[in-house]
């Protein structure tokens, strides 16, 4: 991709959706050049950051494209999406926060949608208990076809209704005294997912995670049976007046 590229429209035709996640690793992980290069070898349309720090804003400096970060309060990281397509719209949805005080500012998840269905970017909270409230507080404020990706600092099994964990299996964490550990996942629901890969891990401790995904046809087909029953039930209504 070359340097200050130019911004794409989506395709209406191609439902796909190919994204990339990695956490950069604040203290002395990926820079912003790392993350231009992963740009030009794989094309994604989202690239979603956890731990971004102050420098990965030049982003687009390199390749072009938008780039939106949600800043932490107390915090030299943050969230951070990246796309080389116009007119996304990216909101905050506040996560639940620890009953403990003063151990880590409120939480949020990114939330975009694009090709027929939301993509939400998340570091979760360490706590187990925490990090699947956290979960299940995007499950239900978000609807319809939806994927959470990101780092869930969850360990073992995630259990949420309606959604499938389609992320790579291998193991996508590697720190200094710590056990290895798949922190990084996918978990979609009314979305297929047709990749799931890691990649070359670089500067940081986590190796980003690449995923395509497209909206389920079972999916639209509940959707559209949903919005004709709606429809039917207010002819009648009518009919009934």
């Amino acid at each position: 991709m070359k340097r200050g590229g130019v911004m794409r429209t989506f395709s209406t035709s191609d439902r796909r959706l190919r994204l990339i996640s990695w956490n950069l690793y604040y203290r002395r992980g990926a820079a912003a050049a790392d993350v231009a290069a992963l740009i030009a070898r794989n094309n994604p349309d989202l690239f979603l950051m956890q731990e971004a720090t102050r420098g990965i804003d030049h982003l687009p400096r390199l390749v072009g494209g938008r780039f939106v970060n949600l800043p932490w309060t107390g915090k030299s990281y943050h969230l951070a999406i990246w796309t080389p397509h116009e007119n996304l719209k990216v909101e905050a949805l506040d996560l639940p926060l620890s009953r403990v005080g003063g151990v880590f500012p409120q939480r949020a998840a990114q939330i975009v949608r694009v090709k027929g269905l939301s993509v939400a970017n998340v570091h979760l909270s360490h706590g187990q208990w925490l990090n699947r409230r956290q979960l299940r507080t995007i499950a239900r404020e978000v609807t319809g076809p939806l994927a959470i990706v990101g780092d869930f600092n969850a360990l073992g099994p995630i259990i949420l209704s309606g959604f499938a964990d389609v992320g790579p299996r291998e193991t996508t964490h590697f720190a200094q005294k710590v056990v290895p550990l798949r922190l990084d996942r996918c978990l979609v629901r009314g979305v297929d997912c047709l990749n799931a890969e890691t990649l070359a891990r670089g500067p940081s401790d986590h190796r980003p995670i690449l995923i395509e995904l497209m909206p389920s046809t079972s999916a639209a087909t509940n959707q559209h049976s949903a919005v004709r029953r709606a429809l039917s039930r207010l002819r009648l209504a009518g009919q009934s007046g």
